[in-house]
């Protein structure tokens, strides 16, 4: 038992030593599938170029040509993503139940039977009032939530994959370091060539199944965030 508690103090505390003493160490890119596709090979590009003086034209479809496309298209391309994300949400909800209930009842007459038994009951005790309840419940109950974020962001993002219908998967990772606390940006999804626009460009909202992260880690984060124990013990504690 005390092998394990040590070792969980120890884990605990090798998640900030990369940055006791020092400045966070960046990410590494290499192993990373951005990497990967930038230090690809590309498959030749094949145009048509018969004729004389098909190379020196300025309508040559080629990518690198005047008026080429540079739009992302293929693995290792780099596209921008814009992201101007303007959240608000409020909700009110109040709820207010009540109930009142009364019940009597007894058997006064019914051809001398209850003069008879009431001779055989307790003293006190009578079939005329038999029965009589009351009772009373009530309910209220008031919730409310209320919600603002504001994030506007560039970040260069990879084409990682081609898919088989046309669908390109992107990754970008962006990593800026302040002093001694470092902000990473990340994101990741799947786009279509044609919503990509005409400057490489591309919003957040034509991103499908967009996975985006905004934080980072150093001395302000370490002070924002709870103890590893402070943590457990939310989770343990039922009160």
């Amino acid at each position: 038992m005390r092998v394990l508690v040590l070792a969980c103090l120890t884990l605990a505390g090798c998640a900030r030593m990369d940055h006791f003493g020092r400045a966070p160490e960046f990410s590494a890119l290499e192993g990373t599938p951005q990497h990967a596709a930038v230090y690809s090979a590309r498959f030749p590009e094949v145009a048509d170029q018969t004729g004389p003086g098909a190379r020196a034209s300025l309508w040559s479809a080629e990518r690198g040509a005047l008026f080429g496309d540079r739009r992302a298209a293929r693995r290792g391309d780099i596209l921008t993503v814009l992201i101007e994300i303007d959240d608000s949400a409020e909700i009110s909800n109040s709820t207010e139940r009540s109930r009142d209930g009364s019940e009597r009842m007894g058997i006064p007459q019914m051809m001398g039977i209850p003069q008879r038994a009431n001779t055989d009951l307790p003293a006190g005790a009578s079939l005329a009032n038999a029965v009589q309840t009351n009772s009373q419940s009530s309910y209220q109950g008031e919730g409310s939530v209320s919600r603002n974020e504001r994030l506007e962001l560039k970040i260069a993002a990879t084409v990682v994959e081609e898919l088989a219908n046309g669908v390109l998967r992107i990754e970008g990772q962006q990593e800026v370091r302040v002093n001694r606390e470092l902000r990473e940006l990340l994101l990741s999804g799947y786009v279509r060539p044609v919503d990509i626009s005409r400057q490489n460009e591309i919003t957040y909202d034509k991103i499908a199944g967009a996975r985006i992260s905004y934080g980072g880690r150093g001395l302000v984060s370490d002070v924002q965030s709870p103890r590893y124990g402070q943590e457990l013990a939310d989770i343990v504690l039922p009160f």
